[in-house]
């Protein structure tokens, strides 16, 4: 196929801090190999992350912002550093670009991969989906405080919960449930959070009836919490707000094996702006610069990101490429380059 008849995609790269350097470069190489002949990909370089705020104390400037909305898609490596107070950049820079793109499902898959192991005695057959609001919740930024630095001090955080937002992650969960093991798992705590709860369950049930091939039931969250350690395969689909989605996804990485092969995608269904996929490790700076870092959930957001563009035969060959390797090497100790290279020669 010549040059002249591929698609051309735009996409902002991210690389931002720590080890986000060393590990966008090979989902990058991946994405470049797995797609050769089928789609061009122009890269925008964005820096922003610690080193831009400590250099001239910006985080996201507006003109920036408008940039990335050109963008087809985003490819993120990892936010954060021990030089700068907690929440600056998380709030300034990664929940502005979820709220500012609209990115309302934040999207995270939980699998057990063959030569991994987990900390739970019998994991069994792990393989499940969080699909969690990104846009309201307790992350929308309602609240205050008076009286600060005084006894007498009243700090609140207000959770935002609307039916429009609620409704279209519920939809979506209910889609991707379609494609998968059909059972759909409500996480809330309604017999406290009566109001909310009750909107979330409402809203599961209405649309569920355009589903009746979709199994549902409902978790409360400590419940739900117990589950995924004592019986993790009885999940397939959860769909849960945005601060028990938060929680439970670290979980999630946490019992099949560590956040190192788990990827996210923070997505704008209505594509009208452009969707951020990258994995939920932080920026470790402990290893960065030494090249030990492991590229594997950086590759498997690359792959997200393909699906999300419509090449769901690329993410499916780069997932078994994945795959394949953590069986037969995902014990062994690898540079990152090692297992970018591994990735590739499998594709």
């Amino acid at each position: 196929m010549s040059d002249t008849k591929k698609q051309t995609y735009h996409i902002a790269v991210i690389p931002g801090d720590g080890i986000g350097k060393e590990i966008v470069p090979e989902a990058q190489a991946v994405l470049e190999k797995v797609t050769e002949g089928r789609a061009n990909f122009e890269y925008v370089d964005f820096d922003l992350g610690a080193e831009r705020y400590l250099r001239d104390g910006a985080i996201l400037p507006d003109e920036e912002l408008e940039r990335l909305k050109q963008q087809d898609a985003i490819l993120l490596g990892a936010i954060g550093d021990p030089r700068i107070k907690a929440g600056i950049l998380e709030r300034g820079l990664l929940l502005k670009m979820r709220f500012e793109l609209d990115q309302y499902v934040n999207l995270r898959p939980s699998k057990l991969y063959k030569g991994v192991v987990s900390p739970l005695a019998d994991p069994g057959d792990i393989d499940f989906v969080v699909v969690r609001e990104g846009t309201e919740g307790l992350y929308a930024g309602a609240g205050g405080s008076v009286r600060r630095g005084t006894p007498q001090e009243v700090a609140t955080e207000v959770s935002i919960n609307t039916a429009f937002g609620a409704e279209r992650v519920v939809r979506y969960a209910y889609k991707l449930a379609m494609k998968r093991r059909r059972k759909l798992t409500l996480v809330h705590k309604k017999n406290v959070l009566t109001n909310a709860g009750d909107m979330w369950q409402r809203l599961v049930d209405q649309v569920g009836e355009e589903y009746p091939e979709v199994e549902r039931e409902y978790l409360h969250v400590d419940a739900s919490t117990i589950f995924l350690v004592t019986e993790p395969s009885r999940f397939d689909v959860i769909v849960t707000d945005n601060l028990f989605g938060d929680i439970l996804t670290d979980e999630a990485g946490a019992v099949v094996g560590g956040v190192g092969y788990s990827a996210s995608g923070c997505i704008n269904a209505s594509n009208t702006y452009p969707s951020m996929f990258e994995p939920i490790h932080g920026s470790a700076p402990d290893i960065a610069g030494k090249g030990i870092a492991n590229p594997t959930a950086a590759i498997l957001s690359a792959a997200m990101l393909l699906d999300h563009l419509g090449f769901d035969q690329e993410a499916d060959r780069i997932n078994k490429a994945v795959e394949d390797d953590i069986a037969e090497l995902g014990a062994t100790s690898r540079s990152t380059s090692r297992i970018g290279k591994d990735i590739l020669g499998r594709l």
